[in-house]
């Protein structure tokens, strides 16, 4: 699986960042990156309060 990021709906808060127990997840320059670390555990997707992140 992968996380796929909807950049429209992003607010780029910060939450995936803080929620991912693997240090995975990195905004730059208010783009989310996700490192080869992502093991796809789904947090991120689950903590989105805008749900811009979802599962594929």
């Amino acid at each position: 699986m992968t996380i796929l990021v909807d950049f429209y709906k992003c607010l780029h808060c910060g939450g995936c960042v803080g929620s991912c127990p693997k240090n995975a997840i990195y905004l730059n320059d208010f783009v989310l990156e996700f490192s080869d670390k992502c093991n796809s555990c789904g947090r991120c997707v689950k903590i989105c309060p805008v749900a811009a992140l979802r599962m594929e």
